[in-house]
């Protein structure tokens, strides 16, 4: 075999299967590709690698996790990368297209001319050959165009994709960990509950041994404190429940220790908001990630009909082609055969007119103008959804702002009742009924204190993510 067609079939299975070659991004359709599954909202400088979770555990440790890792965010990441390729694949179409072949043939031939022996001949000979072709598409009335802004179109729906699915899980991760950590100031507040109504208890069968108060006192109090004990088994078996859960946003197994911040610190409501809420509505139709990523879906959708209009109309190719080969050649019948090699050439201009598809290119059009119909109804539809979720969080911010602020208050009252309560009944002059239910009421309004605050921060970013707003910097007055 020579040695050309080897280092011919060489160079072609390299520039295939090479990674250097494959790495190669001559058409520059990579630099829309985040670095990392968490896009922009989160760029991690250490490439989404991490250690040991912290202690306390943050939420914007929280958050940055769970984008890097979270399976439903790596997917639209991939997602990204698919589209960047076919946008790749769309703009190759300008270039031309050389494919090379070599072949290496060992030839045996016998003629056999029955009376006339001289005639008859017997050869044997190995033939190479190669030949080399090159197609360029010179005008195809916008074809290509549409399939690049085709392309172009659905990599912006995924990049735009890509960022409500962040959105979503930065609130889903920030609900959870909020739950979390009001579960573990609701089994604080069960332990709190716990030790006074065993004090109740203690001082209520202290009462029954001197002999100032009945049996019932005791029984009563003793009655609390066992309902304070279950109480507390219940909000431990609901802080484990919300733990685990926040722990699988962030692709951990459930029973990973995470150390949460008490639920009172951090920041407090803040003013009202200076814009209107119709403003709001209105930005975050025309800028929210779901939004835009509709909005793109209706423009490669247009391109789409287009590039099918387009293909059904003349293209002009330039096509050309050399090959060389070494078939040995013969004077004539009963010959002999002398080396000989052949080589043909040509270059010209090929044109394709469609006269007639059966009709079928008038019907994917149709088709394809039902698609484009359908993307503009999928874009009012996600800019009405995107509205209400925006008037609904920015009223559960509202009622959540004034539920911390009623909530502060109740607990004081409530603190402040059955301190008094206690001390009347040490004093011998309160009954145990009104202790116990003081106690009930401060038991309620810790419970409710700790939810409100929860509710307001957890309320909070989730209007931020309805504006498709969230990033990291939105945490950095969040509680820590």
């Amino acid at each position: 075999m020579s040695a050309r067609p080897f280092i011919a079939a060489t160079l072609a299975t390299w520039l295939t299967v090479s990674p250097e070659v494959q790495a190669f991004d001559v058409l520059r359709t990579e630099a829309s590709i985040p670095t990392t599954a968490a896009g922009a909202i989160a760029p991690a400088a250490d490439g989404c690698v991490f250690g040991t979770p912290g202690n306390p555990f943050l939420l914007a440790e929280a958050v940055e996790r769970a984008l890097c890792g979270n399976p439903k965010t790596r997917a639209a990441w991939a997602d990204v990368k698919a589209q960047a390729a076919a946008l790749g694949m769309a703009r190759s179409g300008y270039l031309p297209t050389v494919s090379a072949t070599a072949q290496r043939v060992r030839d045996q031939s016998t003629t056999d001319v029955t009376g006339h022996p001289t005639l008859s001949s017997a050869n044997a000979s190995g033939v190479n050959s190669e030949s080399v072709s090159l197609d360029w598409t010179l005008y195809d009335f916008g074809v290509r165009a549409a399939a690049v802004r085709h392309a172009s179109a659905l990599l912006a729906a995924a990049r735009s994709t890509q960022d409500a699915t962040l959105q979503g899980l930065f609130v889903t991760v920030a609900k959870d960990y909020y739950t979390a950590q009001a579960a573990a100031g609701a089994v604080t507040a069960a332990l709190d509950i716990e030790h006074m109504a065993s004090e109740s208890a203690k001082a209520s069968t202290a009462r029954v041994e001197r002999g100032i108060a009945p049996i019932s006192d005791a029984l009563q109090a003793q009655t609390a404190y066992i309902q304070a004990v279950l109480s507390r088994n219940k909000a431990r078996g609901a802080w484990k429940t919300a733990i685990g859960t926040l722990a699988a946003d962030l692709a951990l197994p459930p029973d990973t220790p995470l150390q949460l911040p008490a639920v009172a610190d951090g920041v407090k409501p803040d003013a009202a908001f200076s814009h209107s809420i119709g403003e709001l509505m209105e930005d975050a139709r025309r800028t929210h990630p779901a939004v835009l990523a509709a909005q793109a879906q209706v423009e490669a959708a247009a391109a789409r009909m287009d590039e099918t209009r387009a293909q059904g109309l003349p293209n002009l190719i330039l096509v050309s082609k050399y090959s060389r080969n070494n078939q040995p050649a013969s004077l004539g019948l009963g010959a002999a055969q002398f080396p000989a090699t052949g080589r043909d050439w040509y270059v010209g201009v090929q044109i394709t007119i469609p006269f007639f598809e059966g009709f079928n290119r008038t019907y994917q059009v149709r088709q394809t103008q039902a698609q484009l119909e359908r993307q503009q109804d999928t874009l009012d539809e996600t800019r009405q959804e995107v509205g209400l979720e925006v008037w609904n969080s920015y009223q559960a911010v509202q009622v959540s702002m004034n539920g911390v602020e009623d909530s502060a208050a109740l607990f004081d009252i409530a603190q402040r009742s059955f301190l008094a309560t206690q001390r009347r009944y040490q004093a011998g002059v309160g009954n145990i009924l009104e202790l116990l239910n003081a106690q009930t009421a401060l038991a309620n309004a810790q419970q409710q204190r700790i939810q409100a605050l929860a509710d307001w921060r957890s309320t909070r970013l989730r209007f931020a993510g309805s504006l498709g707003r969230l990033d990291l910097s939105r945490l950095a007055d969040s509680p820590q």
